[in-house]
């Protein structure tokens, strides 16, 4: 099995690497970012790819995307620390073959890539029952209301302008609604999706395709 290890943390790139080569998994590159990802696979080609999902620049979601846009068949397995079910959700509808957790066993990782590679898809236990719906009923089962569901009609159409990068007073005059009003809108959307920042909030609008752009 070969493998590319796509994370932008040094420390836990390199145990990761020690780990899987010690126990006979060939790791053929290693890559910081998303930006540099796609050369390192298309030059070894291999079986797995684990990608973080949080990373600096262009974030996991965006290179799982622009992954299999380039034509990647490499089984996309995320590995990460988000238990957050809207980050499996987007992972699965772009096309990841694969959800685990950074705090797993090292034997489960293990396990689990053999199964990977054997064509199955594996998640995290915990997010079994979100597997079994996507299996069952495809990538429809899991579009942005599933994910949003606690959004009201007015915070996704925020959560969108803040996916453009706009200001509470630039989103205030599109909608004809005070600052004010848009503040505690954005208040509610981190609270509702367990954000700590408009950033992430807008982050979170570009991997779900909420933005207004184009």
């Amino acid at each position: 099995m070969k493998v590319v290890l796509v994370d932008d943390h040094a420390l836990f790139r390199g145990g990761l690497e020690h780990l899987l080569v010690h126990r006979g998994i060939e790791v053929v590159a290693t890559s910081h970012d998303g930006t540099q990802a796609l050369a390192a696979i298309q030059a070894t080609s291999p079986d797995i790819v684990l990608l973080d999902i949080r990373m600096p620049g262009v974030g996991g979601i965006e290179t799982l995307k622009n992954l299999r846009a380039a034509g990647v068949s490499a089984a996309i397995v995320m590995l990460t620390t988000s238990s957050e079910e809207a980050d499996l959700v987007a992972s699965l509808r772009h096309g990841a073959r694969g959800y685990l957790l950074k705090d797993m066993e090292p034997d489960g990782l293990v396990a689990a890539l053999a199964r990977i590679a054997a064509g199955e898809m594996v998640v995290a236990p915990e997010f079994a029952a979100v597997l079994a719906r996507f299996i069952q009923n495809g990538p429809q089962a899991l579009s942005p209301p599933d994910v949003f569901g606690a959004l009201t009609h007015r915070e996704l159409e925020i959560l969108g302008h803040l996916g453009d990068g706009q200001s509470n007073k630039v989103i205030a005059r599109a909608l004809g609604i005070s600052e004010g009003t848009v503040k505690l809108h954005v208040k509610a959307i981190l609270r509702k999706l367990k954000l700590s920042s408009r950033v992430q909030a807008a982050v979170r609008s570009v991997e779900e395709g909420l933005g207004r752009k184009g």
